[in-house]
C-alpha cells in the first residue's frame, strides 16, 4: 500500500505541469553541526587560500610522507591537500607558516637544483626532504625548513588517518556489541539453577 501511494503521489506530480519539481538535494552532514558553524562552513569551503603551485607542492609532499602501498592509496588520494587547504583556512595561524615554509623550500630548491620544489626529479626531492625531515640530524640554518616539514607531516597524518581510507588502513572497526554468553555454568551449578530453554534460545547465546 505504502509503495501504491507513493507511486500514485509520484505519477500525480508528474502531470502537473503548473506546480514547478524541487530538486533533491543530498542530506548535509549537519547533526554535529550549530546554524552558525554549518554558515561558518560554508564560507570557508567557497574560499580559496592556496595557489594552485601551492597545492602542487603540498600535495607532493603529502605523497613523500605517506606514499601509496599495498595496504591503501596514497595521501592525496586520501584527499589530504584539500584537508590541509580547509585546515589553513579554519586555524589561520598556520597559514604563514605554511605558505612560508613552501617559498623557504623553493628558495632552497633553486639554490641547490636551479628550479622550485615540484619540478624537481624524484631524487631532487627526496635529498631536499631528507635535509629537513631529520630534526637531529638536520644542518645549521635549516631550522625553518624543519619546523615547516613537521607541520607538514603532522597534518598529513592528521588528514590521512582521519580519512575513510587512513581509517580502513588502521582497521579500525569502531565501537562493536561484544557478545555475552550469560553466567559460566560453574556458578549456576553454585546456587542450583540453570537457565531456561528460552532464555538460552532468546537472551543469552546469538551467532556472531
Amino acid at each position: 500500500m505504502v509503495v501504491g501511494a507513493a507511486g500514485t503521489s509520484l505519477l500525480l506530480q508528474s502531470c502537473d505541469t503548473e506546480k514547478p519539481t524541487a530538486e533533491a538535494k543530498a542530506p548535509e552532514l549537519n547533526y554535529d553541526r550549530t546554524p552558525t558553524e554549518l554558515a561558518r562552513e560554508r564560507k570557508l569551503a567557497e574560499e580559496t587560500f592556496f595557489t594552485d603551485h601551492e597545492m602542487k607542492t603540498i600535495s607532493v609532499l603529502a605523497d613523500i610522507i605517506i606514499p601509496a602501498d599495498e595496504t591503501s592509496g596514497s595521501a592525496t588520494d586520501a584527499g589530504v591537500p584539500a584537508f590541509i587547504e580547509f585546515i589553513a583556512k579554519d586555524m589561520p595561524h598556520y597559514q604563514t607558516r605554511l605558505r612560508g615554509g613552501i617559498k623557504w623550500l623553493d628558495v632552497q630548491c633553486m639554490k641547490r637544483f636551479n628550479k622550485d620544489f615540484v619540478s624537481c626529479s624524484d631524487d631532487e626531492q627526496t635529498k631536499m626532504v631528507d635535509a629537513i625531515a631529520y630534526p637531529e640530524e638536520a644542518a645549521p640554518g635549516m631550522e625553518h625548513g624543519v619546523a615547516f616539514f613537521n607541520t607538514m607531516r603532522d597534518l598529513t597524518a592528521c588528514g590521512f588517518f582521519t580519512s575513510k581510507m587512513g581509517i580502513e588502513d588502521l582497521g579500525y572497526v569502531g565501537n562493536r556489541p561484544n557478545q555475552w554468553d550469560g553466567v559460566p555454568d560453574e556458578v549456576l551449578k553454585q546456587y542450583g539453577i540453570q537457565y531456561d530453554q528460552r532464555t538460552l534460545d532468546i537472551s543469552v547465546r546469538f551467532d556472531s
